[in-house]
């Protein structure tokens, strides 16, 4: 459907440059100027077509269209004052400079924000950087829309920092083309996309526009190429990482398998950076519920968990982050406990490692029969109590003594160890008191409880 309009198209410009040509060479000379002007205006429209339609790494939105306002309106041909000397797109809110010169707003400010204090075309000096609304050549450039039917937008508060000029997709696709080739261009690449990603949100905003800037990015990963040279993957993992921060990116990256799988290789084989900034992505995409789910079925759960017994503490810090995102969905509980999750987090737990994060993780995963078990069977109990007894962080007593409701509310054989604490330090009563209000209700659920029952005698 898409091939048949852009054929349809290119078809009806031709068709119609074929009628003005002919009226200009059958013609006495007796021909108007608008002729010949429409006539140079529908080839340079063809031409524009042409080159756009070629070039495959043109960036396109998901319907097929060019995402900047003004390509439904290349085939009029705009007067070139109607459009922005900055983006090359017709303008919305045109503005003028301390020069004289108009721009639309968004692109000059986003100009002027990056601290560059010149006209873009004249190069003078700006007095001041005020911008005065041209409202004569917004009504002009309303007036000209009206008499083609198009309607031109109200202009709105846009994100200076996210619009994109064609100079940033010009970029990109030298970028995406250097990926594909020699080992040193792919290099020099990456670092500049990683760079310009982290720093330039416009470049963010541009990866949503076509599915095919994905493929490109990865290519150098991809299975069939060479095993990537080490600071090659870890800048194009990075620039994941960059990107994955737009809420528009999160779900198309979590839907993309080849991505995934790229992560969880960076994770198992990456320098010590790739594996933080792999978990990290992770963490992020798992922002949308709907990727928790995805990332959980592909097994990066696995290696997050290998991260967070092995890594380095950065790592460490990012996997048990994406660990902790993973978990708000219940399917991922059980997947985190079968990868052994509850042993390695309550080791670093003992050797005081991320106390505050993995006590958070391990309160979700208690909700889990086989969490709770393993939790009773490395002695978690007695080192539970004594962080509430000791910690000076109430977070840090809030999730234990959580913990210890669901332990002592699955298995009945811990109520006579926290009856013992009780009686020797009232620890729990202290916490009852003291505590946080859910902190409050947990201990009061256990107290109620224990106190409860005739005789710990004998238990099963």
């Amino acid at each position: 459907m898409q091939q048949h309009s852009v054929m349809a198209e290119s078809k009806e410009l031709k068709e119609r440059l074929w009628k003005l040509v002919k009226t200009i060479v059958d013609s006495d000379d007796d021909y108007s100027l608008q002729t010949t002007d429409d006539a140079i205006s529908t080839l340079s429209s063809l031409k524009d077509f042409k080159i756009k339609n070629k070039n495959k790494n043109s960036l396109s939105s998901k319907n097929g269209t060019t995402k900047s306002f003004s390509h439904k309106f290349d085939h009029f041909a705009p007067p070139s004052h109607f459009l922005c000397p900055i983006s090359s797109q017709l303008m919305i809110d045109p503005v003028i400079l301390s020069t004289g010169q108009t721009y639309d707003r968004p692109f000059i400010q986003r100009w002027l924000n990056e601290g560059k204090r010149t006209c873009p075309q004249t190069q003078q000096v700006l007095s001041h950087t005020i911008l005065t609304p041209n409202y004569l050549v917004r009504d002009m450039i309303a007036q000209w829309c009206k008499e083609r039917g198009l309607e031109l937008p109200q202009p709105s508060a846009r994100d200076t920092d996210e619009v994109v000029t064609n100079a940033d997709r010009d970029r990109l696709n030298v970028l995406l083309h250097k990926l594909s080739c020699s080992v040193s261009d792919q290099k020099a690449a990456a670092k500049e996309l990683r760079l310009l990603t982290k720093r330039t949100p416009s470049f963010r905003t541009l990866f949503k526009e076509s599915g095919d800037v994905i493929t490109q990015l990865l290519h150098p990963l991809s299975p069939g190429s060479a095993c990537p040279h080490p600071d090659l993957q870890e800048d194009l993992i990075t620039t994941i990482l960059n990107l994955s921060i737009l809420d528009d990116n999160k779900k198309v990256f979590a839907e993309d398998p080849t991505l995934i799988n790229l992560l969880i290789d960076a994770m198992k084989w990456g320098t010590i950076p790739t594996k933080s900034n792999a978990a990290a992505a992770i963490f992020t995409l798992s922002a949308i519920d709907s990727n928790k789910l995805i990332i959980g079925k592909s097994g990066a759960i696995k290696h997050l968990v290998g991260l967070l017994d092995e890594g380095d503490t950065l790592a460490m810090k990012d996997a048990a982050s994406a660990i902790f995102n993973l978990c708000l969905v219940h399917e991922n509980k059980g997947r985190t406990v079968r990868e052994g999750a509850v042993r390695v987090i309550l080791n670093k737990i003992m050797n005081s490692i991320l106390v505050d994060e993995l006590l958070a993780i391990l309160a979700l995963l208690s909700s889990h029969p086989t969490a709770v078990e393993e939790m009773r069977d490395c002695g978690a109990v007695p080192f539970l109590l004594k962080i509430i007894r000791e910690s000076t962080s109430e977070r840090c007593k809030e999730n234990c003594i959580a913990i210890l409701y669901t332990i002592c509310y699955n298995d009945r054989t811990m109520w006579r160890e926290i009856k013992e604490e009780e009686k020797t330090n009232g620890t729990l009563s202290k916490l009852a008191q003291c505590g946080t209000s859910r902190a409050k209700r947990k201990a009061s659920g256990i107290l109620e409880r224990v106190n409860r029952s005739p005789s710990l005698t004998h238990t099963a």
